[in-house]
């Protein structure tokens, strides 16, 4: 259906897909694509600007999701069929996700698997202030993204591929039941505690901003001290191992100090690191 939608969407320019190109740098587990396309509005400095989901472009909207949610596509995606799941009314990007929000995931879950990730705020890379959780589809028995033979070995499931864990301050779990959103919500506040990140009957909002990743087997966190390193733009995605490099962005020193020097550069770092960088 999300495919139908976005060829209707395409047609009366409401979808606009960004133009990318495949670079060929040695870069590891990374996935370097160049931006061709201008660079859209929310990659770009500014200030504050107009919520596009109050109203949401019903020319984008796939379905509703329970009682709170609506499932979009992505008006700017890189990959076909990039999945937005909203809430209807206000609630912040910056506030603590709740049982309603999993329950919406797992929802769409049952239909669409994939990769699906969330920016907390703008210093973790989300472009709009509105709640929204994203996916990315993935046909059954494809990985996830380029980062998960590591995130396999770091669980335990890939004894083949001996790597040490990165330096910066991440949570990683294995997800046991897809289908259940309490487990989400519980390994959600599991990783928040662990990374300092707070409580939400404690807390009014998270301590520090974070990345959330997950698919139907593991769920991570990382949390974040900027948005920015080398004219690249993180969010969830550069810990998935995509990066997109801009005009802005200083490829060659990418391609001398590694992705793993850029997310060093943007996460917090893991307190027994001493700020070192992960080579693995």
């Amino acid at each position: 259906m999300a495919l139908e939608r976005s060829a209707t969407a395409r047609a009366c320019a409401a979808l606009i897909p960004l133009q990318t190109r495949l670079e060929s740098a040695d870069l590891g587990p990374f996935v370097l694509r160049r931006l061709l396309s201008r660079t859209p509005k929310h990659l770009r400095a500014g200030g504050p600007k107009p919520n596009p989901f109050l109203p949401w472009d019903t020319e984008l909207e796939v379905g509703r999701v329970g009682g709170g949610h609506v499932l979009l596509l992505n008006k700017f995606p890189v990959q076909q069929g990039h999945l937005l799941v909203i809430t209807r009314g206000w609630k912040p990007q910056s506030g603590w996700l709740e049982l309603s929000d999993w329950q919406a995931v797992s929802e769409v879950s049952a239909d669409t698997s994939g990769l699906w990730f969330f920016n907390s705020c703008a210093a973790a890379g989300a472009s709009q202030p509105h709640r929204h959780l994203q996916l990315l589809p993935r046909h059954q028995q494809e990985r996830a993204c380029p980062m998960e033979p590591l995130l396999d070995s770091w669980l335990g499931s890939s004894p083949a591929v001996q790597t040490q864990r990165p330096g910066w301050c991440h949570a990683l779990s294995v997800r046991h039941d897809p289908g259940d959103p309490e487990e989400l919500a519980a390994l959600y506040r599991s990783h928040c505690r662990l990374l300092d990140l707070g409580e939400p009957e404690q807390d009014p909002v998270p301590r520090a901003p974070y990345n959330l990743l997950f698919s139907d087997r593991w769920c991570l966190t990382v949390r974040r001290r900027r948005e920015h390193a080398h004219g690249f733009s993180i969010n969830a995605l550069g810990f998935a191992g995509y990066l997109l490099a801009t005009e802005q962005s200083d490829v060659t020193w990418l391609q001398r100090s590694g992705g793993w020097e850029l997310l060093q550069q943007v996460a917090a770092p893991r307190p027994d690191s001493a700020d070192q960088g992960f080579h693995g």
